[in-house]
């Protein structure tokens, strides 16, 4: 072989590698802001992923996502948040209650976002149908969903008359659904105590904190922070026998009592889509803010037996999924 032909076989090898690096910097970046951990939630960022493959995208071959998990430590946010502006990603898929974080970071890259509350009155977005500025994405308005958690609760435990609430208060929109939870449980003539948990430690305490109020059973609307402790909230809901209504099925599928809430899975994959529209040219300003419109009740009769609970026909008759 002349030395021409090895130079220029040289030159293409070497060329290779460059042209590789060059197609993957090429690729979109979506940046995924979430405030809870990377283990609790591969599920969900799987259900995400889903949705962008609708619209042809798969992380690795055509796009790039690079996750930012804040380890249910709010502080970290903004610093996360920032980072990905800096990356200059494409489009911030801010989830699990980062949005507002996302936006004060940026104006100029399109955020979708999903949230258990209304984010027109907690100023996300000016209207649903026009969302405006560089923010759409997916409600399910769980927060709403607070006095009908506490009606089935009462439908299954008729002699109830003092309810326990756990909450996170950085969940959005939790001071609305205190306020519909007061209303609600004076509307039937029930007691509500509402206990704060805002970090994995304040948990237990907040549990004891509970069961030393003499409740008849629990409503647990949803957080991130929750949905990241499944296995221990449901633990230790059955290890000290309190009737507990979640915000999301998987506390239900997990062994807890019974559930009532939007498929949290369904707007992951919803804004998903969304990502993978913005990423083939619409603007967030032109995509509705959707509703996931799918909400089930699930209840654990297994675990319903073992509370000594018998469970009405009229409730069973109404479950999306019985468990035994």
């Amino acid at each position: 072989m002349n030395r021409r032909a090895i130079l220029s076989l040289l030159g293409g090898a070497a060329a290779w590698p460059l042209a590789a690096r060059a197609q993957q910097s090429a690729m979109p970046v979506i940046g995924f802001l979430n405030t809870a951990s990377a283990d609790s939630y591969p599920y969900l960022a799987e259900a995400f992923r889903q949705g962008l493959s609708e619209y042809g995208y798969a992380d690795g071959r055509n796009v790039v996502i690079e996750y930012r998990w804040a380890d249910n430590r709010y502080d970290r946010l903004p610093a996360l948040a920032a980072d990905l502006v800096h990356r200059r990603v494409s489009v911030i898929a801010a989830t699990a209650g980062s949005v507002r974080f996302a936006k004060a970071a940026t104006t100029a890259i399109p955020i979708v976002f999903n949230t258990a509350g209304d984010p027109v009155a907690d100023g996300t977005v000016s209207s649903l149908n026009r969302p405006g500025g560089n923010v759409t994405g997916v409600t399910s308005l769980n927060s709403e969903l607070g006095p009908k958690q506490l009606q089935l609760l009462q439908e299954l435990l008729p002699k109830a008359t003092i309810v326990g609430a756990l909450i996170n208060p950085n969940s959005p929109s939790i001071k609305n659904w205190s306020r519909n939870m007061q209303a609600a449980a004076r509307a039937l003539g029930l007691q509500v105590h509402i206990v704060k948990a805002d970090t994995e430690r304040d948990i237990d305490t907040a549990f004891a904190a509970l069961l030393q109020l003499r409740i008849d059973g629990i409503v647990m609307p949803s957080s991130p922070l929750f949905t990241g402790r499944i296995g221990q909230l449901v633990t230790l809901t059955i290890r000290h026998a309190v009737p507990t209504i979640y915000g999301y099925s998987a506390f239900a599928r997990a062994g807890g009592l019974m559930s009532y809430g939007a498929s949290i899975a369904e707007s992951y994959r919803l804004i998903g889509a969304y990502a993978g529209r913005i990423l083939k040219g619409e603007k967030p300003s032109d995509l509705p803010v959707q509703q996931a419109t799918k909400v089930e009740l699930i209840v654990n009769l297994t675990t319903a037996k073992a509370f000594g609970i018998t469970v009405p026909l009229t409730l069973l008759g109404r479950a999306d999924e019985v468990i035994e």
